[in-house]
């Protein structure tokens, strides 16, 4: 079982839910970087996200198979495979040298994994904010059943 908690560097593959996009992703932050946001778009995803530099990700096949979507300030890019419709990784707003990835398309991690998500005031952007504030909207808690 991986750690969540841990904030070691860690690379793990990955892919969407049809496997036609796979890549590999390195992850300086462990996956305690996991993360949720409120902005419109991540409230109908619905996925947990970690954190990638712009050069830790590197996709190993489909990359024809991926499109991106933008909007607002079309500085954000969200990347998804074409075929099964799954998100598997975008440029983030607030720091585009970096990648938020999905963690659910990471071999042997499910959102599921992680007990408490820190879930980010997508609303009130840190881009949008004049001290480049990111503003905690609260945390997601998951408490298995058995």
């Amino acid at each position: 079982m991986i750690d969540t908690r841990s904030s070691e560097p860690i690379i793990l593959d990955g892919a969407c839910h049809c496997g036609a996009v796979k890549f590999t992703v390195e992850l300086p932050f462990g996956l305690a970087s996991a993360r949720r946001c409120t902005c419109s778009l991540c409230r109908l995803r619905g996925a947990v996200a970690v954190t990638a530099r712009a050069g830790g990700l590197t996709v190993t096949q489909g990359e024809e198979k991926l499109a991106t979507y933008r909007f607002n300030t079309r500085v954000a890019e969200h990347h998804f495979c074409t075929i099964c419709g799954i998100y598997t990784h975008h440029k983030r707003r607030s720091n585009p040298d970096e990648f938020g990835v999905n963690a659910a398309c990471l071999a042997g991690v499910s959102p599921f994994d992680f007990a408490e998500v820190v879930v980010n005031d997508g609303e009130r952007h840190p881009s949008d904010d004049a001290q480049g504030r990111t503003r905690i909207a609260g945390t997601l808690t998951f408490r298995s059943a058995d």
